[in-house]
């Protein structure tokens, strides 16, 4: 994919961006190497906005550089998963107890219009990409309503974590089934200014998240097991 040089975003940004993506999302696996080279060809860029990326990426914790080896991918296991709903669920609580004490009228209304497109995209079965597209539209709105960029940043980065990890490994289509209803009851709370009650929702919410991983990591576990 060739990036556009006509938009207002610095190269090295746009740079960053697209390989980010690629990363959380699955399309870069863990481990890959991460040759400048072959990357300035493949996005019609030179290597120094490649490097810079790069570097970047790996202050994010998605890229690991070995001296004398380059940068790969890094791996992301269950254990680092736990590690980051343990937090994910005390700072969206805390985000969600917030954004219900300072939520508009204006974004009542679209936070319903995106749980609303959420359960959209269940019941028409839409690909699994597009339902965490926009459970991660539903999430990260509320974190902005929660009026605090401090909060914000950090709820930004561990939810990043995350959906790396959603990519890779959610794959049954029940565990969205069961979101559905915990983003209607998280929404309801926050709209009606319930912020004692909006907060544990969003607890209730991510425990089940973290839940499933551990029960995953069970699963695989015993497969390596059993091979």
């Amino acid at each position: 994919m060739e990036i556009q040089l006509k938009v207002q975003k610095p190269l090295k940004d746009l740079v960053y961006l697209e390989l980010k993506h690629k990363i959380l999302t699955g399309e870069i696996v863990s481990q890959t190497r991460l040759m400048e080279i072959d990357l300035s060809e493949k996005m019609n860029v030179s290597r120094t906005p490649i490097r810079e990326a790069i570097k970047k990426l790996a202050d994010d914790g998605l890229v690991k550089i070995v001296p004398r080896r380059g940068a790969y991918v890094a791996n992301i296991s269950i254990k680092d998963m736990l590690d980051v709903f343990e937090v994910r669920e005390d700072m969206e609580g805390f985000a969600a107890m917030l954004a219900a004490q300072r939520i508009g009228e204006e974004e009542k209304t679209v936070l319903r219009r995106i749980e609303e497109e959420y359960d959209a995209a269940l019941g028409s079965r839409d690909s699994k990409d597009s339902i965490i597209e926009l459970d991660e539209k539903f999430h990260n709105f509320i974190v902005g309503c929660c009026g605090n960029e401090t909060l914000s940043e950090l709820v930004k980065y561990v939810q990043e974590l995350s959906l790396r990890f959603r990519y890779l490994y959610y794959n049954d289509i029940s565990l969205y089934e069961a979101t559905a209803e915990q983003h209607h009851r998280l929404t309801e709370a926050i709209c009606n200014g319930r912020a004692d009650d909006a907060r544990n929702e969003a607890d209730t919410h991510i425990k089940a998240l973290k839940e499933f991983v551990f029960e995953l990591g069970k699963k695989m576990q015993s497969a390596e097991e059993e091979e």
